[in-house]
Formats: structure tokens, C-alpha cells, sequence
């Protein structure tokens, strides 16, 4: 576990969220991130999807040779997707790659050696004292149909997952124009279906380079609104995070026991974060927030890094249609089988790609999440002192103070404390939770720092 992991389990971040009873405000909109929202096309989405699929198969033990079928065409194509957006953005600080790395023999879906290759498109931050914090958002734009090793039959994974892989290359256009004070990362793994490899082989190459990944975003089958027996769901989308991070020590679980923040992980708090922002910008789709890893049976590229301490979560549709994932492509008795790309809702996908990118952009220019957060339990008091110390960046504006009742999921109020590091409520620390951000004069909010206890 990296040494920023440690630290962050120390503080467990928590987020703010709005739209609470209780007297939560929703803060000021900050415009750029409206730019954003509004800067997502569904048109775009609908072309790489029908590429992706056009594909024929994009399984990770396919073709690579072959500049019309097979995973190697796709993810030269997606390479170069990537460099015309960053030969368009006018900056030469952007890094397009395929990071490759060979795969030995492994388990029943990886039967022999064999190369995986990551596209990844990294923006730099522009701000010093931001640019070494890292925010990725990721989709897997590998495929497979009925049989996991069948490498040369048809599997068009359209929604699984073309719509994640599309989603990261529509944010990518979008975020290329617009600068971010953090590094973003905008990453498409291969190896998915076979065992989460690709993502698995980023952490480790995050973790040997001492990246400073503060969240991840992952999206897997994410277009599809409509599921079996006439159901449809357009305004909301599901967004899992685990509860006590993996990888704990004794003495680290006993500390979370102690302050009663077995629901205030890192990654629990990157699901708040996200529902705070969706208020905030009254996005089209909703995060309903699923207090799971991930669904039964099933797994995705956000466990990588949560195996390996880092905050991450993954977005997927309500209802799956299981007709329409891990399907060789057939008609049944008058029913299409398969994932094809006339499964996929351009208008459903392009909003949940908006609260992804409102989400991610947020993160990427607030500040850091107050340092240092403690809740002072020198002596016994019927009112709680919070000290921080201050957040690195030099556009901080303020800190609000959020609190909650011990058994709401959501802060419910927030104190605008100004220009300080240190608060006093009347309130006793016994009967709430309390929490701290920074916020800066664009009106971008950090996520929240739950403190520890302390005797100063």
C-alpha cells in the first residue's frame, strides 16, 4: 500500500452531498463544469460506438494484425483517436500510449503467453501544486461472446463495454480543451474479460512510478436504460463503492472500529462526492449509490485498485440484460441475442457520461481535501472543536464544515467557516459526524476530511 493510501486511510475521506433534509445547501454552480456537461455529444458516442462493434471482435487473445477485425485494430484506432485530440489541443505536455506488458500463462482464460495493451492518454495538470494528483476514468475495450476463449468468433461488444470505452474517449475531446488544475488520466484496459489484467497491470505501474491516484472512475455496460420485462430506467445510473478498504492491517481496522467509520472509506466517499455533484448540477442521470463492492457473480476494473488501497467505484446500468452480455450473436424463437450496438442509447450513455465528466472535472480543479483532520477529544465537552491544517493549493478561498446524524448516509449541513483552521460547533462530537472541505474562489469543493480523534 502506497504512502499516500496509508495517509488517506489515516484521515478517511468523506464527501459532501446536497439535497439533504436537515438544511444542506447546494453550493454556487461553477460555469466550467456546466461547459462540460454541455460539451458531451451524443453523436460522438453513437460513431465510436458503431466502430467498436464494426470491430466484428476486440477479445484480448484476438487478431492483431489485421487493420479491419481483431483487438489490434481496435486499439491502434483508439491510440489514434487519443493523438488527434492531443495534436488538436494545442499543448505538447500530452502523452498518448499503448503501455504494453506480457501476460505469462494464467488460470483458465489465459492459456499462453500473450501481450496486453493499455490506451491511455494522460493530461498533465496545470497547476504545480495539483499536477501530482491523479484522476482516472476508465472503461475495459476488450470483448468476448458466449465462450470466454473464443478469440475469432463475433463478440461486438458494444455495451460491454464499448460504452465505457467510448465514454473515456468522449471525455477525453471534451477535457483536451479544457485544462485541469490535477492530472487526469483517461485509460482503456484490455485483458477485462479474462481476468481483469490490463487494469491490474496500471495499479502496479501506478504503484512502482509512486502515482498519486487520488480516484478512479470506472464504467462498464453503462448504455443500455432498458432491461427484461419492459423495465426502463433513464435518470438514474448505479455507482458501487466497498466499505472497509482490503488490505487493512489489525491496527487499522481497529482504528476505523474506533471512530465508528466502517461507512466512510475512500471509495465510499468518491461515490458521496458524485452524488454531491449530481445535485449540485441537477445532472439528467442520477447516481443511485449500490453500498457493494461490485454485483454478485460478476467484476469489474475498479477492484484492482481497490485491491491495492486506492479510492475507486463503478458505474453500471440498473437493469442488465443478460440476453444481451457474454451472448454469441443470434436470433431465438424472433429474439436478437448479443452485444450490439443497437442495444446501446447514444442520448442514456451521453448522461451518464455528463456526470462523470462533471464529477471528474470537479475533482480535478478543487483543492486537496484538508490535511491533517482531527476532532479535538482533549477533555470532556458537550461542544466539538475540528482542526485541519491548510489545504497546499494557493487558490483556497475557505472551508465549510459538514455534519450528520450518526445514522444518515449523507452529510446534512454546512457551515461556511471562512478563512481558518479550526472550528468550534455547539454540538457534541458523541452524537455526530463531522467532516471538513476547502473550497476555492471558482467554487469548487475538495472532498470532505473525516477526522481522527486527537488531543490537539
Amino acid at each position: 500500500m502506497n504512502t499516500f493510501i496509508i495517509a488517506l486511510v489515516a484521515t478517511m475521506l468523506s464527501s459532501g452531498v446536497s439535497g439533504v433534509s436537515g438544511g444542506f445547501e447546494v453550493p454556487e454552480k461553477a460555469l466550467d463544469v456546466e461547459e462540460v456537461i454541455q460539451a458531451v455529444s451524443p453523436a460522438q458516442l453513437r460513431k465510436t460506438i458503431n466502430k467498436l462493434d464494426a470491430f466484428g471482435t476486440r477479445h484480448t487473445l484476438s487478431d492483431t494484425v489485421s487493420d479491419e477485425r481483431g483487438i489490434g485494430a481496435a486499439r491502434r484506432w483508439l491510440r489514434d483517436q487519443f493523438q488527434v485530440l492531443a495534436d488538436a489541443s494545442g499543448r505538447s505536455d500530452i502523452t498518448v500510449e499503448l503501455m504494453r506488458y506480457t501476460q505469462p500463462p494464467q488460470g483458465r482464460r489465459i492459456t499462453e503467453e500473450i501481450e496486453i495493451v493499455n490506451v491511455v492518454m494522460i493530461i498533465p495538470g496545470t497547476m504545480p501544486e495539483s499536477r501530482g494528483r491523479m484522476f482516472v476514468v476508465l472503461g475495459h475495450y476488450d470483448s468476448r461472446n458466449g465462450d470466454a476463449m473464443d478469440s475469432e468468433g463475433d463478440a461486438p461488444g458494444a455495451n460491454d463495454d464499448g460504452s465505457g470505452t467510448a465514454a473515456v474517449l468522449e471525455l477525453a475531446r471534451v477535457f483536451s480543451t479544457r485544462p485541469c488544475e490535477a492530472t487526469t488520466v483517461f485509460l482503456m484496459t484490455a485483458g477485462e474479460e479474462q481476468g481483469l489484467f490490463g487494469a491490474n497491470w496500471f495499479v502496479q505501474t501506478a504503484i512502482e512510478k509512486g502515482w498519486d491516484v487520488r480516484g478512479a472512475l470506472s464504467n462498464d455496460i453503462m448504455g443500455d436504460p432498458t432491461g427484461p420485462g419492459g423495465r426502463v430506467e433513464r435518470d438514474r445510473v448505479r455507482v458501487f463503492s466497498e466499505g472497509i478498504p482490503q488490505g487493512l492491517d489489525e491496527r487499522q481496522i481497529r482504528g476505523i472500529r474506533r471512530l465508528s467509520r466502517e461507512n466512510d472509506s475512500p471509495s465510499r466517499q468518491l461515490a458521496r462526492y458524485i452524488k454531491d455533484i449530481s445535485e449540485r448540477y441537477d445532472t439528467s442521470v442520477k447516481p443511485w449509490l449500490i453500498y457493494r463492492a461490485d454485483r454478485f457473480l460478476r467484476g469489474g476494473d475498479h477492484t484492482p485498485f481497490n485491491q491495492h488501497g486506492f479510492a475507486a467505484v463503478r458505474f453500471t446500468e440498473l437493469h442488465e440484460n443478460y440476453d444481451r452480455q457474454h451472448q454469441n450473436v443470434r436470433m431465438v424463437d424472433g429474439e436478437r441475442y448479443g452485444d450490439v450496438a443497437a442495444y446501446v442509447d447514444e442520448e442514456y450513455l451521453a448522461d451518464v457520461t455528463r456526470l462523470n465528466g462533471a464529477a471528474l472535472y470537479s475533482l480535478a480543479n478543487a483543492p486537496s481535501a484538508p490535511p491533517n483532520a482531527r476532532l479535538i477529544v482533549a477533555n470532556l465537552t458537550i461542544e466539538t472543536t475540528i482542526r485541519w491544517d491548510r489545504a497546499p493549493e494557493p487558490d483556497v478561498a475557505g472551508y465549510e464544515i459538514v455534519y450528520r446524524e450518526t445514522a444518515s448516509p449523507f452529510w446534512e449541513t454546512v457551515i461556511d467557516v471562512g478563512d481558518t483552521t479550526e472550528h468550534t460547533i455547539d454540538l457534541s462530537k458523541d452524537n455526530w459526524f463531522f467532516g471538513v472541505r476547502a473550497y476555492d474562489q471558482d467554487g469548487h469543493r475538495s472532498l470532505v476530511s473525516f477526522p481522527v480523534a486527537a488531543r490537539e
